[in-house]
């Protein structure tokens, strides 16, 4: 039996305190100590549920350091709890360093299920719930968040994403700008007493923070392209290149010539015989 201890990824409430679990108390009163993001904030949950417990700050500036004590801690047989802010600890979040290094190191991992702000936003929505992908915030070099915002562009799940308020009339233009106009939801202070969604497009979104100054953390999620649009704009794309480049696409993808071929010949909506007649 592993004489290490094991790592408890405790969800904790995204607002409303009634939101803990019974486990999630009972594991963080159990821990030899508990690892926080913010321990300003976590002692403010801890001391509403009445538990007394030695706590470490954990976050992404000091996670090399503090990542390694954690891991010598766990090796030596403690129990570490894993919180942040709000919500599930390695969403977003430093604790999916902490968690591959436990990987590496064969210590157990746990979790303690409960809020995720991403989620509650979601099935609150009204947009498709069955698929979607989380983007969570966006990157803040312009070029790179371009580029991420031009690979999503044609995505039919629904998108996910995390924004801090003075950030998001920035946000919402970007998406604006590379999407065009979308349905749109913009989920703020969830589970607390000024819960809002706003269900409205892109450009009334923007019009609306025109006017007001966005207040609290965002869930912000966006329709997806419906699959007839991302056909016509698949196919707006393949106009553009050469039936050659076409090819080399599914080649280099390790298809052989006819297959290739084949799979060109469905993309333009022609039969092989024209791609062939194309090609020489």
């Amino acid at each position: 039996m592993s004489s290490k201890g094991i790592l408890y990824l405790v969800a904790t409430p995204i607002g409303n305190l009634e939101d803990i679990t019974l486990r999630a108390i009972r594991i963080l009163k159990e821990v030899d100590f508990i690892a926080a993001e913010d321990t300003r904030q976590t002692i403010k949950l801890l001391n509403h549920f009445e538990i007394k417990k030695s706590l470490i700050s954990y976050h992404e500036h000091n996670k090399k350091e503090k990542g390694k004590y954690l891991i010598s801690q766990l090796d030596s047989g403690k129990n570490v709890a894993l919180v942040s802010d709000a919500g599930t600890p390695a969403i977003s979040d430093p604790g999916e360093d902490l968690v591959k290094l436990c990987v590496k190191d064969d210590i157990k991992v746990t979790v303690i299920p409960g809020p995720v702000a991403a989620i509650t936003g979601l099935v609150a929505s009204g947009l498709s719930a069955g698929r979607f992908v989380f983007e969570g915030f966006l990157p803040m070099n312009k070029k790179i968040r371009k580029e991420r915002l031009e690979l999503l562009k044609n995505e039919a799940r629904t998108i996910i994403f995390y924004e801090a308020p003075h950030k998001l009339m920035h946000t919402l233009k970007n998406l604006y700008e590379v999407f065009g106009n979308r349905k749109v939801v913009l989920a703020r202070e969830l589970t607390k007493k000024f819960e809002e969604i706003i269900r409205c497009d892109l450009d009334e979104a923007i019009e609306k923070y025109k006017e007001q100054l966005p207040k609290g953390e965002f869930v912000l999620l966006v329709e997806g392209i419906s699959e007839e649009d991302r056909m016509y704009d698949q196919k707006k794309y393949w106009d553009k290149i050469s039936l050659k480049e076409h090819l080399d696409i599914y080649l280099r993808e390790g298809l052989d010539k006819k297959s290739a071929m084949k799979r060109v010949a469905e993309d333009r909506g022609v039969s092989k015989r024209e791609v062939y007649k194309g090609l020489l």
